[in-house]
């Protein structure tokens, strides 16, 4: 159940972070690391949590974006990129990266608050 909870409120403060005021992109960090910090979880299961969090959120948002513009940008930035203007391997790429960001930054967050439980 916690788990479930700390996905979901991950994700949440994620795309509340993301939508409201005036924050880099990357604040959603913070969010999973405090999430991490004030829920406790082993460290598999924090990193579990926040991964799919932020990776569901991005890839849900990247792909509604996608097929709302007819994957024109995407296919553009793919060409730019070392993609052969693969729209598909862009998204994929990019929700690796959140899977990733939020799964370290719940990790460091379980870490943290099991240093501060060991002293």
């Amino acid at each position: 159940m916690k788990f479930i909870a700390t996905l979901l409120l991950s994700t949440l403060l994620a795309y509340a972070s993301g939508i409201y005021g005036d924050l880099p992109w990357f604040s959603f960090v913070i969010t999973n690391l405090l999430v991490a910090i004030v829920l406790p979880q082993k460290p598999a299961a924090a990193f579990l949590s926040g991964a799919i969090g932020v990776g569901l959120l991005w890839a849900g948002l990247s792909i509604y974006m996608d097929i709302s513009n007819n994957h024109i940008l995407s296919t553009k930035v793919a060409q730019i990129l070392p993609l052969g203007g693969s729209y598909q391997k862009l998204i994929f790429i990019t929700v690796l990266v959140g899977f990733l960001l939020g799964g370290l930054a719940s990790l460091t967050g379980s870490f943290i608050r099991n240093k501060k439980a060991a002293q």
